[in-house]
């Protein structure tokens, strides 16, 4: 089965401060099934960071993200079964879950958070990772 890869893209041109060369997509669609690589604040077009020092703007961009991907990929944010949110401080859980919510109001999918110490860039300090099965 091949898969698709959908916005591939090299960590030497998105981390250019940092010392990588990897290959890497946003999302990979195989069968039925959409895996989305963790979102954070940040603009997938520009690679520039959203909502510096600001958690809401940053989850909003990654819920973006996430609904633009999922569309990119033939999916829909109702086809979402799995969340994992990762955050760089447990102040935010309030704000980020809430702003989550609103984005998923009705789909139900399960979900893990995670307190973490830090995001590949310090500014950012919220990343959700999606996984989708197509309807």
């Amino acid at each position: 089965m091949a898969h698709t890869r959908i916005r591939p893209f090299n960590t030497k041109v998105t981390y250019p401060e940092q010392n990588l060369d990897n290959d890497l997509c946003q999302a990979v669609v195989a069968g039925n099934m959409v895996f989305l690589r963790g979102q954070i604040g940040q603009d997938l077009d520009t690679r520039e960071s959203v909502g510096k020092g600001d958690v809401a703007a940053q989850t909003e961009q990654a819920m973006y993200n996430i609904k633009m991907l999922l569309e990119e990929s033939g999916s829909k944010l109702e086809d979402i079964c799995k969340i994992t949110v990762y955050l760089t401080d447990v102040r935010y859980r309030e704000t980020v879950y809430n702003i989550m919510g609103r984005w998923l109001k009705g789909v139900f999918p399960v979900s893990t958070g995670l307190m973490i110490t830090s995001l590949a860039r310090p500014e950012w300090w919220v990343e959700i990772d999606v996984i989708a099965v197509k309807s």
